[in-house]
């Protein structure tokens, strides 16, 4: 089971850490992505990486902004996200499988958290 956690509100600019905490299973092995979907749109891929190397793919939108990492002792993945935008708005969600090419397309991960709430305010 994946839980998601760290959304809150946020003037444009700033920043928050979104976690992923696994239970049930270990992240030893495979990737964990983070997704977000605001309303009135579709899922999209935020970044993702991979359990054991921590190979990392960002979507072109975030990259520079956002970084995906993960504390193998603690079993999370994170999510920093800076200078942050109205745009950025959504709930994120995360997601875990066996391979990297399977949590970054939004349809691809087989197992998802419930989602935590991001609001940028301008």
């Amino acid at each position: 089971q994946l839980q998601a956690s760290g959304g809150g509100l946020v003037q444009a600019g700033g920043s928050l850490r979104l976690s992923c905490a696994a239970s049930g299973r270990t992240f030893n092995s495979g990737a964990v992505g983070w997704f977000r979907q605001a309303p009135g749109k579709e899922r999209e891929f935020v970044a993702a990486i991979t359990w054991f190397s921590g190979t990392t793919r960002y979507a072109d939108s975030v990259k520079g902004r956002f970084t995906i990492s993960r504390d193998n002792a603690k079993n999370t993945v994170y999510l920093q996200m800076n200078s942050l935008k109205p745009e950025d708005t959504a709930r994120y969600y995360c997601a875990s499988d066996s391979a990297l090419l399977a949590v970054i397309t939004p349809n691809g991960p087989r197992y998802w958290g419930q989602g935590t709430l991001v609001t940028v305010s301008s």
